[in-house]
């Protein structure tokens, strides 16, 4: 069985709802970032800790996005993961990427500065370049959304898990108010029964 390590709002909420989507067997191995001293269990594992973190068999992978892909491929063919002779597939490879690359790891800076900076340093140059370039980058969504229903076409894909993870984030510590069309699309993706599924088995 799938092991996750992560729960929560970290990251592994990713890997979660793909499995759900996907009706995959799994377990999650809840993991405090928070804790005075990291979890040696969790470092043996993944030795630079952070989240998320799988292992499947003697197979051991970190990063969300690459996880997503292995499981896909590995366990697939899905539906979630268009083919590359399909005509919605590159628009579904560049938002997949984007949910992380593009957003997710731009608000890291920013949310580090705003709540574990000391004071003096949490208006910082550094954080404030990336909030702009964020905010750029959110602006690929919200054109597609004008479009699409889903970031790949008509279809839900994994594409959606990786953004929804992001825009998330984006209004939650980051601090962003989204537009009409990112709220209208967080209500689709985050209605579906495997999202809820998922929300409860990785709290």
């Amino acid at each position: 069985m799938i092991k996750v390590w992560g729960g929560g709002t970290s990251r592994s909420l990713r890997v979660v709802w793909l499995l759900e989507e996907m009706g995959l067997p799994y377990r999650v191995r809840p993991v405090d970032m928070l804790a005075a001293e990291p979890d040696p269990a969790f470092l043996s594992v993944n030795p630079a800790n952070y989240l998320p973190a799988i292992e499947d068999g003697d197979v051991v992978m970190v990063e969300s996005i690459a996880i997503m892909e292995y499981l896909m491929a590995r366990y697939g063919p899905t539906s979630l993961a268009p083919a590359p002779d399909t005509p919605c597939f590159p628009a579904y490879q560049q938002f997949l990427h984007l949910g992380e690359a593009g957003l997710a790891t731009l608000m890291m800076p920013v949310i580090v500065s705003g709540f574990l900076a000391p004071d003096a340093e949490r208006n910082n140059w550094a954080a404030n370049w990336c909030l702009q370039s964020l905010q750029k980058r959110l602006a690929l969504v919200g054109e597609r959304l004008g479009r699409a229903p889903y970031l790949a076409g008509d279809m839900f894909t994994a594409a959606d898990i990786s953004v929804t993870y992001a825009l998330n984030l984006a209004q939650g510590p980051c601090g962003l108010t989204l537009g009409d069309a990112e709220q209208a699309y967080l209500a689709r993706t985050m209605s579906r029964a495997a999202y809820k599924r998922a929300i409860d088995r990785s709290h």
